[in-house]
């Protein structure tokens, strides 16, 4: 096992008092409502003019005469036609509509002129343009995020902890709150610092422990769980120089479904590559001063993509408090931070677009184009920002491919089978649906995927499965196959042994405040039928096959305490019954 040191990434050097919206379509262009701008063309007589204006039923608000423009009011509905109307006459140099510009936004976090970094990148210009989304969250891979920090307990989304396996993901370490700050700390709540990602969530995952270490294989499969729950933009500030076919197909498989990882370079003034920022696919940060200078503990080589500030990066402390840290660590969460942003302001962008937008749209520092200390150049949200909100619609049309592995087209099946494949898509699956004849059994966000299917449920002939995969664009692939089913024939009434059931999360007696997941397992000596979860006595779900699990929105929940029952039924009507688990809202 590999393992993947983080402390030397960034350092702590000071601390201060503690507390100081859908794919393929275009954000829609903003300008004044009922207004168009118009030049007369030279020669063009103030009576043909007047008369063409009155004649489509514009009217002049105000002219701009050293520039010879009129400002007129036309209906809004009517706006495309009379645009078009008035650029045939031949009158007019140019007709355009009168468009909107954004200024800075300035937060009011009392630190934020003190986060030289932010105007380095023009965060305050692309905040003008959009402050982020929170349908755009930001996951960060690290050691966990201190969640009850003021600046950051607001902007937390569930997550998960790969060391306990459990949802909890306070930081152990402290790295991981530093970073998530630089990315994404809440902003113009007057408290303390701002963050990139002005509105964008996160997500802790955390794989570093409390020694500084990680595993490659927490690392894949927290870059893994981030994908799978439709997270885009992903935060790594951690590496190990061990080059690894795990962390690849990790980073592959985001890939494939539309997610960028961002990685650190490391802290070691060395050209080695370390991972997965040296990963294909993978956007590998090095970080930069203040004077737009390469920082000399920065990682470099022809693996670098992007560069980001990372030094004296003013951020949120665990504990509650603030702190300037320096390193390719802070580098990295500022690069996706970017990212988060740009992909709010046109989230049409695949993985390669907002990839090479991002590189387009960077400040060339250093040697012109490419060179391996700050790859294509230090990253400009305000740049990024515009050219994203600038780009051309992209709509998708290409259907996930779908393939089933097993079972075969006629296979004889009997007892509970898996039903196993794969879908892959252009932009990104984002859900596969099995049906048994045409009706649906059960769905997963995850390729390869994997079903468990009880045959019992069906009566013993052919019967026809089909998977389903859906991607970010909306569009759907199908395939098929013919299976004939052939179990033993038992006589119901013979059968008198019910299933058993139970369930296996939330634990009896926790406590429940966000999105839940309730799942009961179940058994039966012939099949499971059916299994129904119930909520204070309110069925919730019914399903006939495993898993059965059912996500419960707690934040509805009344205050108080909450009972979950369920209820597993065979084909000969025995019902089995879960011993009921009371929680805690």
């Amino acid at each position: 096992m590999f393992q993947i040191h983080a402390r030397t990434l960034s350092i702590l050097i000071v601390v201060l008092a503690a507390v100081c919206g859908a794919w393929a379509q275009k954000p829609a262009e903003e300008h004044v409502p009922g207004r168009l701008l118009v030049q007369n063309a030279a020669g063009a007589s103030d009576a043909a003019v007047q008369q063409a204006i009155a004649f489509h039923g514009a009217k002049v608000h105000h002219k701009i005469d050293q520039i010879r423009v009129s400002v007129l009011e036309v209906p809004e509905p009517a706006l495309d036609a009379v645009t078009q109307a008035l650029q045939r006459t031949g009158l007019f140099t140019f007709v355009e509509r009168d468009h909107v510009a954004h200024g800075a936004a300035t937060p009011n976090d009392p630190d934020f002129p003190s986060q030289w970094h932010l105007g380095k990148i023009q965060a305050a210009s692309a905040w003008g343009i959009t402050t982020g989304s929170a349908s755009v969250p930001i996951a960060i891979i690290d050691s966990g995020v201190d969640p009850t920090h003021p600046d950051l307990q607001p902007k937390l989304l569930a997550g998960w902890s790969f060391l306990t396996g459990t949802a909890n993901t306070a930081d152990v370490l402290g790295h991981g709150t530093a970073v998530a700050g630089a990315a994404a700390a809440a902003t113009n709540n007057a408290t303390g610092v701002a963050g990139v990602g002005w509105a964008n969530g996160i997500m802790p995952l955390v794989v570093l422990d409390s020694s500084d270490y990680a595993s490659y294989s927490n690392i894949a499969s927290a870059i893994n769980y981030a994908a799978d729950h439709g997270v885009r933009v992903i935060s790594i500030s951690i590496g190990g120089s061990s080059a690894s076919s795990t962390l690849q197909s990790a980073v592959d498989y985001a890939w494939s479904k539309g997610a960028v990882v961002f990685a650190a370079a490391m802290n070691f003034s060395s050209s080695t590559p370390y991972y997965p920022a040296a990963c294909t696919n993978v956007v590998a940060v090095s970080a930069t001063e203040p004077d737009d200078t390469v920082a000399s503990f920065s990682n470099y080589g022809n693996w670098i993509v992007l560069s980001a500030p990372g030094d004296n990066i003013l951020t949120t402390n665990s504990g509650g408090g603030y702190g300037y840290w320096y390193g390719t660590s802070l580098a990295t969460p500022i690069a996706a931070g970017v990212a988060a942003l740009v992909l709010s302001a046109n989230p049409s962008l695949s993985a390669s677009a907002l990839v090479t937008l991002l590189e387009q749209n960077s400040d060339d520092l250093g040697a012109p184009g490419f060179d391996p200390y700050f790859g294509w150049g230090r990253v400009n949200a305000y740049k990024a920002v515009t050219a994203a909100k600038n780009a051309p619609a992209i709509v998708y049309t290409t259907p996930p491919a779908v393939s089933i592995a097993t079972p075969g087209p006629g296979t004889t099946v009997a007892g509970t089978i898996s039903i196993q494949g794969t879908a892959t898509d252009n932009v990104g699956v984002t859900n596969i649906q099995f049906y048994v004849d045409g009706v649906l059994t059960s769905s997963t966000s995850v390729s390869p995927f994997s079903f468990s299917w009880s045959t019992t449920t069906v009566t013993n002939a052919s019967h026809t499965l089909t998977v389903t995969a859906h991607d970010a664009a909306g569009n759907a692939g199908s395939t098929s196959v013919t299976v004939s089913v052939n179990n033993p024939v038992i006589n119901p009434v013979a059968d008198t042994q019910p299933p058993t059931a139970n369930i296996t999360s939330p634990a009896n007696g926790s406590t429940v405040s966000r999105m839940t997941t309730i799942n009961v397992s179940a058994t039966d000596n012939v099949g499971v039928a059916r299994v129904a979860i119930y909520i204070d006595g309110v069925q919730v779900y019914s399903g006939t096959s495993a898993p059965y699990t059912y996500n419960w929105n707690a934040r509805k929940a009344a205050t108080g305490t909450h009972t979950i029952t369920a209820t597993a039924w065979d084909a000969a009507g025995n019902a089995g019954y879960a011993l009921p688990v009371n929680v805690t809202k």
